[in-house]
C-alpha cells in the first residue's frame, strides 16, 4: 500500500520519499509519523498500518487502519512547590506538551480538586520536598486525600513523578518518593520511572521530560502531533539563553552594602543593593534573588593543602570537559562545605576506607546524622585520611556550588533597574575551626560596591499580594524574614492600596537590631503600614518572641480574619514558623470557639484559598 498525495499536504515527489523509507522505520517510528500525518491533515485520514504478517505501510485518505487502543490526549500536570522551581518546570512541560498536540491541564496541587483524579488517565507530578521531608505548602491538602481512605482506585492511571529535593538533608526528595509509592499502591501504572533531583536539577530534570514525552508518544501514536521520543534535553526544558536565567545568570553590579545593626550588637545584617541595568529582569514583591555565591578562600586553600594538592593543577568543572584551576574550582564551581551521604558513599567505594565505611552502617545513623550536620569536607578529609586522592578524581563526586536564594526587600515599581536582599552573616566556631555562612560572609566580607555578583530572579507564585489591594494584611517577619514585607509596603506605597496592614517583627535588642527601623516608622506616620507590634527577645528578662506579640493581641487578630485578612509568614521553618502556626490555632480556638480540629481544618482551608502564605527556610 503507498502513500497518495490526495488530500495530504506533499507533494508527488515528498511522497515517494516517504514511501522509500517505510519499509525501514520501526513499529515505533511508523506510530509516530501516523499521528503527525494526522495532525498535519487535520483528520485522521492518514496512518500507518502493521497489518498480520508484516506488510507495512501507508494507508490511503479516507482508509481505517487499526493501530491499538486510542490512548487519551488528555495530560494532566501537577505540581507542588515551596520556591517556585516545581512551578517553573511544571509550565515548561505544560508548554511542550502543548506544542506536541496533548491537551494539558497545568494545576498547582493547592488549586487542584482531588475528586477529579479518578477521571484522570495521564498524570505528571512535580513536587519538592520541604523541611524535614515535609511537603510544600501547596501540596499538603492533596497529599493528606491521596494518602487517606477517600483515595480512590485508579487503575486506569499512568502516572511519572518528578522530584525535587537537596542530598544534604537526611529525607531526601521524600515527598516525591511517597507520591510515587502511593499512586502505584491505588494501582496506578508508571509512565516513566521516577526521577529524583539534587539542587542542581536542570539535567536529570531535562532527562525525566524526555522519557515522559518518548512514552506519551508511544501511547498516543495514532492520535494528533505525538512526537517527544527524539527530542533532546535542551529542547525540552533549556530554552534559548536569550533571558538571563538560573542557568546563565546576570553579572550585576553592587550599588550598596551595609551593615543595618548597630555598634554593640553581636550580628551582622548587610543590606545589600544590586543593579539589574541592562538585564531586563523582572520580579514582584515574594519572588527570592539568587546569588552563586564563591567559598571563603581560606577554607579552598586549607583543603588544598590537607589533600596535599597543587592549586594550579587543572580540573574538569563541567562534563563538557571544560578545565579550571583547583583552587579557582573549589572556590567557584564546587560545593565544600556540606557534606552529604551519597558523597561519603562514593568516598567510601572509591576508598575503601574502614572508618567511613563503619560510619555509613545502618546502625549508625544517628551519628551520621550528626556528622554531616556539623563537619564540612575540610574536616571529612581530615578525620578520614583521605590524603593521596587524585584532585581530579576527588572533585568529579562533588556538587555544584548551588545558589542562594534570598527574599527580595525591594519594590521593582519603588527601585527601578534595582533589586535589594537583607541577609544576615553567619560566623561560628565548631570543632575547633571557625565556620562562615557561604554567600552571607562573602557579602559581609569580600563584597564591595562596584563589585558584581552573578544573579537571577526565582519567582514565588506562592508568596504574593492579594490581587485585591483593599485586603488586610498580617506581615509576621522577625530578623531578616521582614525583607520581603519591606518589599511588599514598598509596592503598596507605589500602588496607593487602601487595604490594612499589620506587621509583627522580632530580633534581640530594640537599641542594635531594630532592622529598617526609619522606614517602618515613616511607614507608620503616612498610613502605608497601619499598625506594628514588636518583640526583642533579649530586652526583657523573659524572652518574648512575635507569637507572644500574636497571642497578646488575639482578639484584634481573630477580627482581622474574619474580615478577610491574609497572612504571611517569613523565617525560620525549624521553630519561629510552627511556634506562629501554633499561636494561630491557639488564636481560633479561643477567640473563635473553634475545637482544634477545626482550628486545624480553618487553617488547611486559608493556604488553599492562598489567606496563609509562607516563605520559610
Amino acid at each position: 500500500m503507498e502513500f497518495q498525495v490526495t488530500n495530504s499536504p506533499f507533494n508527488q515527489e515528498q511522497a515517494e520519499l516517504l514511501n522509500r523509507l517505510l519499509p525501514s522505520l520501526t513499529d515505533t517510528q511508523r506510530l509516530w509519523l501516523s499521528g503527525y500525518l494526522a495532525a498535519v491533515q487535520g483528520t485522521a485520514a492518514a496512518a500507518i498500518s502493521a497489518p498480520a504478517g508484516g506488510a507495512q505501510g501507508l494507508a490511503t485518505a479516507g482508509s481505517t487502519v487499526d493501530s491499538g487502543p486510542v490512548v487519551s490526549k488528555e495530560v494532566t500536570v501537577l505540581f507542588g512547590s515551596q520556591t517556585g522551581n516545581s512551578s517553573g518546570l511544571a509550565k515548561k512541560l505544560g508548554k511542550r506538551l502543548e506544542e506536541q498536540g496533548f491537551q494539558v491541564t497545568l494545576s498547582s496541587m493547592g488549586d487542584f480538586k482531588p475528586n477529579t483524579l479518578k477521571k484522570i488517565e495521564n498524570l505528571l507530578v512535580l513536587v519538592s520536598t520541604h523541611g524535614e521531608g515535609e511537603p510544600p505548602d501547596s501540596a499538603i491538602a492533596f497529599y493528606e486525600f491521596l494518602h487517606s481512605k477517600r483515595a480512590p482506585q485508579l487503575d486506569n492511571l499512568r502516572y511519572s513523578v518528578l522530584a525535587l529535593g537537596d542530598t544534604s538533608y537526611e529525607f531526601f526528595c521524600q515527598t516525591g518518593k511517597d507520591f510515587d509509592k502511593r499512586l502505584a499502591e491505588l494501582g496506578g501504572k508508571e509512565l516513566a520511572p521516577r526521577v529524583d533531583c539534587d539542587v542542581d536539577f536542570a539535567e536529570p530534570a531535562s532527562e525525566w521530560m524526555n522519557q515522559v514525552l518518548g512514552a506519551l508518544a508511544q501511547g498516543a501514536g495514532n492520535g494528533a502531533g505525538a512526537v517527544g521520543s527524539s527530542a533532546t534535553p535542551s529542547s525540552v526544558v533549556c530554552e534559548a539563553e536569550s533571558e538571563y536565567s538560573r542557568s546563565n545568570p546576570f553579572q550585576a553590579e553592587v550599588l550598596e552594602n551595609l551593615n543595618l545593626n548597630g555598634r554593640g550588637s553581636d550580628r551582622e545584617t548587610r543590606h545589600v543593593e544590586i543593579s539589574l541595568e541592562g538585564s531586563n529582569l523582572q520580579y514582584e514583591p515574594g519572588d527570592s534573588l539568587g546569588i552563586y555565591p564563591e567559598n571563603h578562600p581560606r577554607l579552598a586553600d586549607e583543603l588544598i593543602e590537607a589533600m596535599g594538592w597543587d592549586g594550579n593543577e587543572s580540573v574538569s568543572v563541567y562534563k563538557q570537559g571544560e578545565t579550571r584551576s583547583l583552587r579557582e574550582a573549589l572556590l567557584r564551581y564546587f560545593e565544600i562545605t556540606v557534606l552529604t551521604k551519597p558523597l561519603l558513599k562514593q568516598l567510601a567505594e572509591l576508598t575503601g576506607n574502614s572508618g567511613l565505611k563503619d560510619l555509613l552502617d545502618p546502625s549508625k545513623t544517628e551519628e551520621l546524622r550528626t556528622y554531616l550536620s556539623e563537619r564540612d569536607l575540610l574536616d571529612l578529609v581530615q578525620d578520614y585520611s583521605l590524603k593521596g586522592i587524585p584532585a581530579g578524581q576527588f572533585v568529579s563526586l562533588l556538587r555544584k556550588i548551588p545558589p542562594r536564594l534570598y527574599s527580595i526587600a525591594s519594590s521593582l515599581k519603588a527601585s527601578p533597574d534595582e533589586v535589594h536582599v537583607t541577609v544576615r552573616a553567619v560566623r561560628y566556631e565548631s570543632n575547633g575551626r571557625n565556620r562562615y555562612g557561604v554567600c552571607s560572609v562573602q557579602l559581609a566580607d569580600r563584597i564591595q560596591p562596584g563589585d558584581s555578583l552573578p544573579v537571577f530572579i526565582q519567582h514565588n507564585p506562592n508568596f504574593k499580594l492579594p490581587d485585591n489591594p483593599e485586603t488586610p494584611v498580617i506581615m509576621i517577619g522577625p530578623g531578616t524574614g521582614v525583607a520581603p514585607f519591606r518589599a511588599f509596603l514598598s509596592e503598596r506605597e507605589e500602588t496607593g492600596a487602601q487595604g490594612k496592614t499589620w506587621l509583627f517583627y522580632g530580633d534581640q535588642h530594640f537599641s542594635t537590631d531594630f532592622l529598617y527601623q526609619v522606614e517602618w516608622q515613616r511607614w507608620l506616620k503616612e498610613g502605608v503600614l497601619t499598625r506594628m507590634d514588636v518583640a526583642f527577645s533579649r530586652d526583657t528578662e523573659q524572652k518574648v518572641y512575635v507569637q507572644h506579640r500574636m497571642l497578646e493581641k488575639s482578639r484584634e487578630l481573630y477580627e482581622w480574619l474574619q474580615e478577610g485578612a491574609v497572612i504571611y509568614v517569613c523565617g525560620d521553618e525549624k521553630k519561629m514558623a510552627h511556634d506562629v502556626h501554633a499561636a494561630l490555632a491557639t488564636i481560633l480556638e479561643q477567640e473563635g470557639r473553634f475545637s482544634p480540629e477545626e482550628a486545624s481544618e480553618y487553617l488547611t482551608r486559608m493556604q488553599q484559598q492562598k489567606r496563609y502564605q509562607r516563605d520559610v527556610y
